[in-house]
């Protein structure tokens, strides 16, 4: 495998398990080094799957304190932090709105959001003064299309790829490249918390008949974060097995 990421410090939001873990197996086949940063650390210390990440930070995004000093630990580490993915997220209670409990609203909104901002924050001063930077954020077709009965899902991911695009610009002429991708439904732990009967909904939505594998949105990921994709910023690629129509 092709290690176009050699030398290069990868920090991966929620990458213990599901789609994170995979994002970080694929950034360390690519040759990166990579900081894992999770809430739930537990069996982090056993390699498994070929998985032995070289820092292991236990970090709640949806605290700006928290995450700031995880990120000067990962400086002190590393001396350097060339990709950022914020990919930490929950899905939240599949219900409609009108049920839905307000602090479940904003504990999604806390972490799938506000963490994409606090972690991007932490990391822009840095790549800004080396004029260099990847930052890849983890969104959902949910964000374009909106789903119902996930609606604080929806209106977080949708603020994910609006936030991907302003900070883009805002980046631009500093070497800093700002993508996100928007994938359908993965095979991962988050289906335990969805009923059935949305689960064959979701399937039924997607073309290609099948749920997306972690392996090719870590791929994807992986691409973005390379040295190939450098005059794409600001945009949100799709993942879906033909399922978005924009």
């Amino acid at each position: 495998m092709e290690r176009y990421l050699e030398g290069k410090v990868a920090i991966v939001t929620g990458g213990i398990r599901g789609i994170g873990k995979s994002i970080a197996l694929k950034l360390q086949a690519r040759g990166a080094a990579v900081a894992v940063w999770d809430y739930d650390i537990d069996g982090a210390g056993a390699a498994r799957d070929g998985f032995s990440p070289e820092l292991v930070r236990k970090v709640d995004v949806s605290s700006v304190a928290d995450v700031d000093a995880a990120f000067t630990q990962t400086l002190e580490r590393f001396g350097r932090v060339d990709i950022l993915v914020n990919n930490a997220g929950i899905n939240g209670p599949v219900m409609p709105v009108w049920d839905y409990p307000v602090d479940m609203w904003r504990r999604v909104m806390a972490i799938d959001l506000d963490g994409v901002f606090y972690c991007t924050r932490a990391a822009i001063a840095h790549m800004r003064a080396r004029k260099a930077g990847r930052i890849v954020n983890v969104a959902s077709i949910a964000g374009k299309e909106g789903v119902p009965n996930i609606a604080a899902y929806s209106a977080a991911k949708g603020g994910v790829i609006a936030f991907t695009k302003s900070v883009a610009k805002e980046l631009a002429l500093d070497g800093i490249t700002v993508n996100c991708v928007a994938p359908s439904m993965v095979e991962t732990d988050l289906l335990k918390q969805m009923t059935d009967t949305h689960i064959a909904n979701m399937k039924a939505k997607i073309p290609m008949g099948r749920f997306l594998l972690a392996d090719e949105i870590a791929s994807m990921v992986a691409w973005i974060a390379g040295p190939e994709c450098s005059f794409t910023t600001g945009f949100a690629f799709d993942l879906t097995g033909g399922r978005a129509t924009y």
